[in-house]
């Protein structure tokens, strides 16, 4: 070992147009600046789409190193050029590496500022070098990643024209506050080739390296989005109204396509016992509450439920053994509708009660498509004809599809999940430990909201195309969503607890997010307790609490009866609040998202829309009114390929508890991790082994299906 310090550093080019220069300076702990040894490298280039080490010697000692730059700099007549820069390793005369972490890409001709990778609260720094650093990087981040309203009771959201100014060095404010949702501008939205709505292109032209996806997720979503809209195109399914022929017809749409899950709905589907377990197990396993008395706008007599229920009970000792369940759809009851393919849609606020049997089954006992009982809103239930049933258990189906769409999978997981990163971005600087906690599981969600932004949700998107609200009723749901949303309702132990189904058998949801909780809840304990020895600790973190204080603002738009925190005061209230955000930013998406196209692609099963009005009597439907009341052709195949696209994670998956980066440098936190991930891969193989046993799989909780972020 040569007594002379030694740089370790490793770049990423993800193009081949540039040879720039770089060099690199270190600062350390003297009072003298002018006395700071200082490194210089210059370099070139390796071939494209290669990783490189470099080796620097330095002759003098370098004592303490608190600071790192790296300078990016013109090198002759060459362009500029990202670099990726992973991180750079200083090996000091006896042997000690010191890492300092970056992750991140380096664009145009500037300085990046790094530190060792020991994580440290503003309470730490007391230097005014390192607390001016602190400030700087922050101040820096909040004018690259601003905030901007997209719609009156809206979670905020991420302002990717500051991007396009960034570039073009343009001058702005830190904050936007015009709502863009009632600007009907779609000058920027083009159909494109294959694709059944227009996409809002301008939006998706600038986006920050360091958020964007990479190139190989980039193309796998191409490459899974073409073939399929094209095969649909040539067959002419995406451009072919009316009403579907024969149920079996629909079988034809996903033909090479299907899934052992999909294809146990299309069996199934019209049975009761699936009915009621799609309500625990399909893709919207949050809504079931138990009942102990009924409600005085379902106004179900024991007469009409006598006989599924059988002799020896009654309604009323069902409901006082805590076995009645009713799932509220009230919040479509003032939805607005809209037109699809030129004819108006219908919307129903329907109530669902469904009845724990002695089999441990979860059957549904009745059914009224309003809010408001009488006589033009009778009570469906399993005894009248099959027909009528089985309409009435669509409808329920059809707001099982706007409820889940809209606030159970976007709202919830995308949009929150939006504001936890951008605060994260804004208000925690690289060296927090809460930063390198959360920025794994904050990867990629800017860019695939922003992609949802820009195909799905702008005018004349897919969901102005295949969805009975349309733009203006998401936007309703939405609002009303969060503006009801609580911190119970967020926090999976005590939402379980609240809808009283703690009990109910054969409910994997709970029984495999349970587990993934606790073994978030003990990974986050651990990190917690490290950096965050007592209550002070937390109380005086002003990063911290600046971080919690704008997710309340923006995210959860300052409500305080909606129980969110605005200030964090201990340790305990830090873990449960971080356990919450990293649960919902990875297995709760992947519990809502990850088995759509399974439970999805057999439309009557979810449809997007219904294009006759909720019946306001019995006895009058026939297959040739239900399939009039169905989604027309080309509206089933747009939402199927919606399903199919966002059920179909791209490549460069990083699993819940994958750490690539090591942010962390210090062995304790690198135990945590090492543990957590025995505690996943310990719950993975117990959901395997029960799976085998069952007669339809559970697998969207097994941890190496979950992403560790929201990234598509």
């Amino acid at each position: 070992m040569d007594e002379e310090d030694r740089l370790f550093f490793s770049f990423t080019q993800r193009n081949h147009t540039d040879q720039p220069a770089l060099r690199l300076t270190c600062q350390n702990k003297c009072k003298d600046a002018s006395a700071l040894p200082r490194l210089s490298l210059a370099c070139l280039l390796p071939p494209p789409l290669q990783v490189q080490k470099y080796k620097v010697r330095c002759a003098a000692e370098l004592g303490e190193i608190l600071l790192l730059r790296l300078h990016k700099e013109r090198f002759a007549f060459f362009c500029k050029d990202p670099w990726y820069c992973s991180r750079v390793s200083v090996t000091t005369p006896d042997g000690t590496v010191i890492h300092f972490p970056s992750y991140q890409w380096i664009e145009g001709y500037c300085t990046v500022e790094l530190r060792p990778g020991t994580a440290r609260t503003i309470c730490q720094d007391s230097l005014p070098l390192l607390l001016d650093h602190r400030k700087r990087e922050l101040q820096a981040r909040q004018e690259c990643y601003r905030w901007k309203i997209y719609a009156p009771g809206f979670p905020r959201m991420v302002d990717v024209s500051s991007f396009e100014e960034m570039e073009s060095d343009k001058k702005f404010a830190l904050t936007k506050t015009v709502p863009c949702a009632d600007q009907d501008d779609n000058s920027g939205s083009r159909y494109l080739p294959g694709l059944p709505m227009k996409v809002d292109l301008p939006s998706l032209l600038h986006m920050e390296p360091n958020i964007r996806y990479s190139a190989t997720k980039t193309a796998s979503l191409i490459l899974t989005a073409i073939p399929v809209s094209l095969g649909m195109n040539i067959r002419g399914l995406l451009h072919r109204k009316g009403s579907w022929k024969k149920l079996d017809d629909i079988r034809n749409i996903f033909w090479c396509h299907k899934t052992f899950i999909s294809e146990y709905v299309t069996e199934h589907w019209c049975e009761d016992s699936f009915f009621g377990y799609q309500y625990l197990n399909g893709v919207n396993p949050v809504m079931l509450h138990c009942l102990s008395s009924l409600p005085s706008k379902l106004p179900v007599t024991n007469d009409m439920v006598a006989p599924l229920l059988g002799p020896g009970t009654c309604l009323q000792t069902e409901l006082e053994r805590g076995h009645i369940f009713l799932a509220d759809y009230w919040i479509l009851a003032e939805a607005p509708v809209h037109c699809v393919n030129g004819r108006p849609q219908y919307v129903a606020a329907p109530l669902c009660l469904l009845w724990l049997n002695p089999q441990g089954v979860l059957l549904p006992l009745a059914i009224q498509l309003s809010q408001t009982p009488g006589p033009e809103s009778p009570i469906f239930l399993p005894t009248d004809c099959e027909l009528d049933w089985l309409l009435a258990k669509t409808w329920v189906r059809n707001s099982e599809f706007l409820v889940h769409e809209n606030n159970t999978h976007f709202l919830c997981t995308h949009l929150l999940c939006e504001a936890f990163s951008m605060a994260t971005l804004r208000q925690l600087p690289l060296c927090h430990p809460i930063y390198k906690l959360l920025l794994p599981h904050t990867r990629y969600t800017l860019q695939v909201n922003t992609i949802a932004r820009a195909t799905f949700l702008n005018p004349e998107g897919l969901v102005d195309k295949v969805t009975s609200i349309g733009r203006r009723g998401l936007i309703y749901l939405m609002s009303t969503g969060l503006a009801h949303l609580t911190y119970t309702d967020f926090c999976l132990p005590d939402s379980l607890r609240a809808r009283g189904v703690l009990n109910i058998p054969n409910y994997h949801y709970r029984d495999d997010g349970l587990k993934i909780w606790a073994a978030i809840e003990r990974f986050v304990s651990e990190i917690v307790s490290y950096y965050y020895p007592s209550d002070a600790s937390v109380l005086q973190d002003s990063e911290l609490q600046a971080w919690v204080g704008e997710i309340f603002t923006q995210g959860f738009l300052g409500r305080e009866n909606s129980g969110f925190p605005s200030r964090l005061c201990t340790p305990g209230e830090l873990v449960k609040y971080l356990t919450a955000i990293i649960f919902n930013c990875s297995a709760q998406h992947a519990a809502v998202n990850s088995g759509q196209h399974d439970f999805g692609a057999w439309m009557p099963n979810a449809p997007s829309t219904m294009r006759q009005p909720p019946p306001q009597t019995k006895g009058n439907t026939t297959m040739k009114s239900y399939l009039d009341t169905l989604p027309e052709v080309n509206t089933t195949c747009s939402s199927l390929l919606l399903f199919w696209l966002i059920s179909q994670e791209p490549k460069d998956q990083r699993p819940l508890g994958t750490y690539p980066d090591e942010h962390f440098t210090e062995e304790a936190p690198q135990q945590s991790i090492a543990a957590f991930q025995n505690c996943l891969a310990q719950i993975s193989r117990d959901i395997r082994e029960r799976n085998q046993s069952l007669a339809l799989p559970y697998p969207y909780l097994d941890p190496p299906l979950i992403e560790n972020s929201v990234s598509i």
